[in-house]
C-alpha cells in the first residue's frame, strides 16, 4: 500500500500512474482520500515495485510529491489496475 501527499490531486496522478502500472504489468487500483492524497494498493514482482514506488515518489511533471508512505498488507490477487 501507498499512500502519496503533496499536489497530487487534480493533476493526471491516478491516470499517469494507471499507464504506468500497466506498462509495468502492476496489479491493483488507486483512488483519491478525502484528505487530498492518493492511496494505491499495488502488487507485482518486488524490482517492479520499487520502479513504480520511485516513479510514486516523483509522479507526473503536473504534481508536487510532499511525503510518501509504504505499508506491506495482505495480497489481494488483483487481476487488473484500476481507478476508483
Amino acid at each position: 500500500m501507498i499512500i502519496v501527499s503533496g499536489k497530487v490531486q487534480g493533476v493526471g496522478f491516478r491516470y499517469s500512474a494507471l499507464k504506468k502500472a500497466n506498462e509495468l504489468g502492476l496489479k491493483g487500483f488507486i483512488r483519491n482520500k478525502t484528505d487530498g492524497s492518493v492511496y494505491i494498493e499495488i502488487e507485482g514482482e518486488p524490482e517492479i515495485l520499487d520502479h513504480f514506488t520511485e516513479w510514486c515518489r516523483m509522479g507526473p511533471s503536473w504534481a508536487q510529491v510532499n511525503d510518501l508512505y509504504l505499508e506491506n498488507i495482505p495480497l489481494s490477487n488483483f487481476v487488473s489496475f484500476e481507478i476508483k
